[in-house]
């Protein structure tokens, strides 16, 4: 039998093995940096920066989600973003990932949010066509931008400078 809860601080390294098993899915490993530490920081101090379920089968732990706030200025009201969404393998087709995805969009109602984002691997097809089969619409003129490490450093060297 499924249930899904909201993460607690006990969850912490539960989380991060997670976290861990998505990489390794994701085949990207060896980019994991998190700690239990920043987890425990991040999501459950004073001012969280993330929220988390998790889904347990029979009492077994089969997958999370974690998610957090944005604003939408087109919108004129907030969205969640939804970081990470994994089903252990073994768990899988039970409707345990659509579940988790549910139990997020009863959230994002409950808060007002105009929507829920997130971003999946053009080679998962068994996540896209989940998705699809929800109504999910797929924003291919969007691309997805990320700055990091030393071009995050440069830009924020220059911040300070004016135009000549």
């Amino acid at each position: 039998m499924l249930t899904i809860r909201a993460a607690t601080e006990s969850d912490v390294p539960l989380l991060r093995t997670l976290i861990r098993e998505l990489a390794e899915y994701e085949r990207e490993l060896e980019f994991v940096a998190v700690s239990e530490a920043d987890l425990l920081r991040d999501g459950f101090g004073a001012h969280p920066k993330f929220r988390a379920l998790i889904a347990e089968w029979d009492d077994q732990s089969a997958g999370y989600a974690l998610f957090f706030g944005f604003y939408s200025t087109w919108e004129g009201r907030p969205g969640l973003f939804l970081e990470d969404l994994f089903v252990r393998p073994q768990f899988r087709c039970r409707g345990i990932g659509k579940a988790l995805l549910a139990s997020v969009a009863r959230l994002a109602q409950q808060q007002n949010c105009y929507g829920i984002r997130w971003e999946v691997l053009d080679w998962n097809q068994p996540a896209i066509e989940l998705y699809q089969s929800m109504g999910g619409t797929f924003l291919d003129h969007w691309r997805s931008v990320l700055l990091k490490d030393e071009a995050l450093r440069q830009l924020a060297d220059k911040g300070g400078e004016r135009p000549e």
